[in-house]
Order: C-alpha cells, then sequence, then structure tokens
C-alpha cells in the first residue's frame, strides 16, 4: 500500500531519527537516504529494516507518495530512496591502523573522516568524548557509503566489553562531551598525536620507524589521534600519546577531516627510494 500522508506514523518515526540524537542512542537506529548509500549498504551486507522508495519509481520498498517522501528527506534536491537501518559498533579497537577522534563535534568532518580512513585502508574509527554522532544524517551522507564499511567504537566501550554483548553495546551511552580525560590504554600500536605546529613533522616520524604501509613493519600498528580545528586534543590525550607530531602546512591548522586524510596517506605511503 502507498504512503500517501506525511503525518503517516512510520515518516513521523523517520523525522525523529533523522533530527535527533537522543532518538538515534534509544532505538540505535539511522536513516540513510539516495540510492547511492543503499547500494553501498547493499553491497556491504547491511540489511534494511525498513526501506522506502518514490511511488512509481520502479525501485523496492513501500512505495510512498513524492511529497510525502520530500517532507522526510534532508536533501536539497529530494530523494527517490532511504532506508532505516541498525548502528553497528564493534566492542574494542581494532589495528593494525586506528583513528581516535576527539572532540570532531562536526558530523561532516566525522563522515568524511570516514570516507579517508576506508580509502586508506584504516581498521576502524573510535568516537572520543565531544564527538558527532557518525550515525547523523549528515554524517551518513558525508561518509559517502563508508559508514557501511568502516567498524565504529565508541571511546570507553571496551572496559566492559567482556560483560556487555555487541548488542548491548548498540544502545550504551557515549562519552560525556565535556571529558577531556578518555583512556586511551586500550588503542592499538603506537599513538601519534596532532597537534598543530607541535612536536616533530609527521612526515619525518612516518620515514623513521612508525610507516604500517609496507612489509617492513606490521604489528602492532598506530593509532591516529586527532582533535577538532579550533581545541585540538586536550592535554590530557596528548600525554597519552607516544609520539605528538605536526603536518607541515603554510598556514596556522586544517579542519579534522582534511588533516585526518594528510595523515592517512603519509602513514600508508609506500617507501621512499
Amino acid at each position: 500500500m502507498t504512503i500517501t500522508s506525511q503525518h503517516n506514523q512510520r515518516l513521523k518515526e523517520i523525522r525523529k531519527l533523522r533530527q535527533r540524537r537522543r532518538e538515534r542512542e534509544r532505538s540505535a537506529r539511522f536513516v540513510a537516504e539516495g540510492e547511492d548509500l543503499l547500494a553501498a549498504a547493499d553491497a556491504a551486507g547491511w540489511p534494511a529494516l525498513e526501506r522506502f522508495c518514490a511511488a512509481g519509481s520502479g525501485l523496492g520498498g513501500v512505495e510512498i507518495e513524492p511529497s510525502a517522501l520530500a517532507s522526510i528527506s534532508g536533501l536539497a534536491s529530494g530523494t527517490r530512496a532511504l532506508a532505516v537501518y541498525q548502528e553497528r559498533w564493534a566492542p574494542v579497537p581494532l589495528g593494525p591502523l586506528c583513528v581516535y577522534l576527539h572532540g570532531v563535534s562536526d558530523p561532516g568532518n566525522v563522515g568524511a573522516v570516514l570516507r579517508s580512513a576506508q580509502a586508506f585502508g584504516a581498521s576502524c574509527v573510535v568516537l572520543g568524548p565531544g564527538s558527532a554522532d557518525p550515525y547523523s544524517p549528515k554524517a551518513v551522507r558525508a561518509s559517502m557509503g563508508a559508514i557501511f564499511a568502516m567498524p565504529l567504537v565508541r571511546a570507553g566501550a571496551w572496559k566492559s566489553a567482556e560483560a556487555t554483548s555487541i548488542a548491548g553495546l548498540a544502545h550504551a551511552k557515549p562519552a560525556g562531551a565535556g571529558s577531556a580525560g578518555a583512556d586511551l590504554s586500550a588503542l592499538p600500536g603506537s599513538k601519534i598525536a596532532l597537534v598543530a605546529g607541535s612536536g616533530v613533522p609527521l612526515a619525518d616520524v612516518c620515514d623513521v620507524d612508525h610507516r604500517i604501509g609496507s612489509q617492513r613493519h606490521t604489528p602492532p600498528g598506530v593509532t591516529l589521534l586527532i582533535g577538532a580545528e579550533r581545541d585540538g586534543l586536550p592535554d590530557a590525550v596528548v600525554a597519552q600519546a607516544d609520539v605528538v607530531a605536526h603536518i607541515q602546512i603554510a598556514t596556522n591548522s586544517l579542519n579534522a577531516a582534511m588533516a585526518a586524510t594528510v595523515a592517512l596517506y603519509e602513514l600508508t605511503r609506500m617507501p621512499r627510494a
């Protein structure tokens, strides 16, 4: 049966998931829209809980009249397809290449980091205190499908991993936004903190002994620590790093997604002659 009303109960629930982080966390569900993202989910073997499409589009799912579908779409151009999915959280950080985000509150940045992490073969992305919800509509869209391929971990979730099932972790509360003293002891390998203008050039660190993209260096791997562009990493996080490094640029800073992309390239590039 085709949904025709904007006030349909199922559409109301989708609006809540799109607009409210608390609702996503409560239900452990999120929304992806657009044929490209739904195709990425299918390719990753991530089944939809519910799937909807524009009436007459010929796509799979429950048909919705275009005007009603537009009322729940976050895309300026509208959409022909969207779906609801179950969130997935890994219980512990994975190596050999992990990205840790602390205080990265812009969902577009978080999504773009996921995209770069997938592109450079990272093992997981850890969401630390103050970081945006990776399952928010903006982050999901910015990930360009990487949300369905990149394992995600909530910082601190590993403390209770032995006593809590993965399904239970999907409902766990995220770390508090104001917490600066996250325990990074479970992050894999050497921890490299990116701090603008501090430490040694990242390229030099990679050349010496932290490259993971070659056969010369495999375990224990590397965790890249990245903070927000304005505030950077808290001192308590930097203090837990094995190496403090910076990206050599002509200006003062890069946003988190750009910094992560450059750093991941450095960490995975082939050895120089």
